[in-house]
């Protein structure tokens, strides 16, 4: 199996505090990996060095080989969504739509079938809104759109943080299952980011769990797992709460 992402002797510290501090990760091509931890563990962080939207202090992320900060030729094959700002806000859906196929030379004639994919997702509510600008949406329907924009241009990279948090139950189990299916198609590689360790442990392949910026535990996901975290985060309650 051929190396897609690969994590040397990364540092990233906001002032005095240590965020990320990951001396050896290695991401092979095909995985679908769960990272967990708890707020603050560097998550978030973590996906943000990875996509060289902030600059380590220390060590590099490369991707096929080529470090990110270095190269733009991973940005072809990476679809992402992190939060709200990476939907351009004063567009309506369809526009929004429309830019990501012209960034990405996707003829403008397969969009419809593109999007026809998301119906489900979208639930009557994110396309043909009278000019409703992408900032006028909920946030869980904001989400569903920068959701669709990572996953329609077809990544072999895909980085999703906390992709379930504003979606009601019926668009999570919509979105588990495209997902899976999205990951059986294309073989792509994953990395999605959840406080929900039921989620991450239906669909992924291998668990990643960091607490203050160190992977504690990587593992593969096996029966056990989702048992063998949740007694690990209850470990954590029971003692903040003996403090």
């Amino acid at each position: 199996m051929n190396m897609m992402i690969q994590i040397q002797n990364l540092l990233k510290k906001f002032q005095n505090k240590i965020a990320v501090d990951i001396s050896d990760l290695t991401i092979e091509a095909g995985e679908m990996i769960g990272l967990v931890g708890n707020n603050g563990a560097g998550k978030t962080t973590l996906l943000r060095l990875i996509l060289d939207l902030i600059k380590a202090d220390r060590g590099h992320v490369s991707s096929n080989g080529e470090d990110v900060s270095k190269s733009e030729s991973w940005k072809a094959y990476t679809g992402s969504y992190l939060d709200e700002d990476f939907n351009i806000e004063f567009l309506t859906p369809e526009e929004f739509f429309i830019f990501i196929t012209e960034e990405y030379g996707i003829p403008r004639t397969e969009l419809k079938q593109k999007l026809g994919g998301f119906q489900s997702l979208f639930d009557g509510q994110v396309l043909g809104q009278n000019k409703k600008y992408i900032r006028d949406f909920s946030k869980g329907n904001k989400q569903k759109i920068g959701i669709a924009s990572a996953l329609m241009t077809d990544p072999k990279v895909l980085i999703l943080d906390e992709p379930f948090s504003n979606l009601d139950p019926s668009s999570q189990i919509f979105l588990k299952n495209f997902l899976k299916d999205y990951h059986t198609r294309s073989s792509a590689t994953m990395i999605i980011s959840s406080h929900d360790l039921k989620h991450v442990t239906e669909i992924c392949t291998r668990i990643i769990l960091i607490e203050h910026g160190k992977v504690i535990r990587d593992m593969r996901n096996e029966s056990d797992t989702l048992a063998q975290l949740e007694s690990y985060f209850s470990s954590i309650a029971q003692s903040e709460r003996m403090i």
